[in-house]
């Protein structure tokens, strides 16, 4: 039985991916990766090496995830190296701690090579930190793509009257949810607010906002994105260093 790297891809931009990341890459007798990893990546593979697609898209998964835990377990059966190339971080809305633990339960080795997580990266390139002193001291993240079908929200909202920054991971969708949901526990509607697509790429484009008109605003805005809602956002006139697509 070989071993499984459940490894960070990184927020898009290839040179953000971590040196050992790109490591066990050159090393992998497959890669089982995810529609969010940049494809680039997958040219630093040596020759010989498998890849197996399992992404998952806006409304629809190719593979649904309790599939994708069986074809990470059957391939460590058949190689000595498995990298499992995840987008982001494996363990921040990844599902990176079910597919371990789906390892563990059948006896085999694996190990986490966690990945720049676009909920600051991101930001960061919109010009936007997610702590700043006297402005933000603390920076919450949130899963944005709870189901509708769900019939009681996991999302412990009123805990969120106090937060200085909140960032919402996949949940454009949900934004007119998110936006209403954060007025009703007492957020002013002239928050600033911002969404981010395609993060650190050179397809990165941001809509800046408040919790008033950011649902209008981004009603053209790709996936995949994230939104930011915080003092933070009114620094980003300032320090937008990376530029803007629109």
């Amino acid at each position: 039985m070989g071993k499984v790297y459940l490894t960070g891809a990184g927020p898009g931009d290839i040179e953000l991916l971590t040196l050992k990341a790109l490591r066990v890459i050159k090393e992998a007798d497959v890669i089982i990766y995810d529609r969010l990893a940049n494809p680039d990546i997958l040219e630093e593979a040596k020759n010989g090496c498998e890849f197996v697609y399992v992404g998952k898209e806006d409304g629809r998964h190719i593979v649904p995830q309790d599939d994708i835990n069986e074809v990470i377990y059957q391939n460590a059966l058949k190689h000595e190296n498995i990298v499992r190339l995840k987008g982001g971080d494996p363990f921040v809305f990844g599902r990176g701690g079910e597919e371990a633990l789906y390892l563990y339960e059948r006896g085999i080795k694996f190990e986490v090579i966690p990945g720049i997580t676009s909920a600051i990266s991101a930001p960061a390139y919109a010009g936007i930190p997610v702590t700043h002193r006297g402005v933000s001291v603390s920076f919450r993240v949130v899963t944005g793509h709870e189901s509708p079908n769900k019939k009681e929200s996991q999302i412990p909202w009123e805990t969120f009257k106090t937060d200085d920054t909140i960032v919402f991971l996949m949940g454009l969708h949900n934004l007119p949810k998110i936006s209403k949901k954060l007025v009703e526990i007492g957020k002013p509607l002239s928050y600033p607010c911002a969404v981010i697509s395609r993060g650190t790429t050179v397809h990165q484009s941001v809509v800046v906002g408040t919790l008033e008109d950011i649902v209008e605003k981004t009603k053209d805005v790709p996936t995949p994105a994230l939104i930011v809602v915080g003092k933070v956002v009114e620094l980003r006139e300032q320090l937008n260093w990376f530029g803007d697509n629109v």
